[in-house]
């Protein structure tokens, strides 16, 4: 009998669809100051400048294809003889293109925006702007229905259920270096999983996991899936 497996993924699986990473020579966040773009306090200075830079995020993650890491891990879903829980901390929607379901975004999503005045959201529009109305209360409110730095991630409550009934816990493309996030393998083996890392090189915290392999996510994780799926 097969047991559930939780899976967390960062920006490194997406790196191969073309979407940047904050550590990418180069990349986008290497233009902008986190400070400028990616917190609360941003946003209250300057919402134009925080719409522009996720606008432009959007518009990107738009044309960008899932790979065959995001496939692998929708046919694990569907294949596998028992749950498959994703929850990842990027922000895009590839593994949903990829054929995933029922994924957890613990860092919110480009596909909607959210209303700071009343908590709604609804499917974003290519670009926004902050003195767009809200459709539920008209507040001229809009922003990014993403999780800034110094904001409580979501479905946290969900994450921690989730964690402590797992039986092998899998972190796929992340640097284990964002909280949250780089304290879940702990949880999980708290609650008796077996916990292994899939990432392109040895994370911060790769020597807390019972095993870890090293490499390119559309080769390793296709390769894992396809070990699993055969047993």
């Amino acid at each position: 009998m097969h047991h559930s497996i939780t899976i967390l993924t960062g920006a490194g699986i997406s790196a191969e669809s073309g979407i940047s990473t904050f550590r990418d020579p180069g990349g986008i966040w290497t233009q902008y100051d986190i400070e400028d773009v990616a917190t609360p306090e941003a946003f209250a200075r300057n919402p134009a400048l925080v719409h522009d830079f996720y606008n432009t995020r959007r518009d990107q993650v738009r044309s960008a294809r899932p790979n065959a890491a995001h496939e692998a891990l929708a046919r694990l879903q569907k294949s596998y003889s028992a749950p498959v829980h994703i929850i990842t901390q990027n922000v895009d929607d590839l593994h949903e293109k990829g054929g995933a379901v029922d994924v957890i975004h613990m860092h919110g999503s480009y596909q909607t925006a959210l209303c700071a005045a009343c908590g709604s959201r609804w499917p974003a529009p290519p670009a926004m702007r902050h003195d767009d109305p809200c459709p539920s209360c008209a507040a001229p409110a809009t922003r990014p229905d993403v999780v800034w730095f110094g904001e409580m991630p979501y479905h946290m409550d969900q994450i921690d259920e989730i964690l402590s009934t797992t039986s092998l816990f899998v972190s796929i493309g992340t640097s284990g270096a964002v909280y949250p996030a780089a304290g879940f393998h702990r949880l999980a083996r708290a609650a008796g999983a077996a916990t292994l890392e899939l990432n392109l090189e040895p994370s911060e915290i790769t020597a807390m996991f019972d095993e870890a392999r090293h490499g390119p996510a559309t080769q390793l994780v296709p390769a894992w899936v396809a070990t699993l799926l055969a047993e």
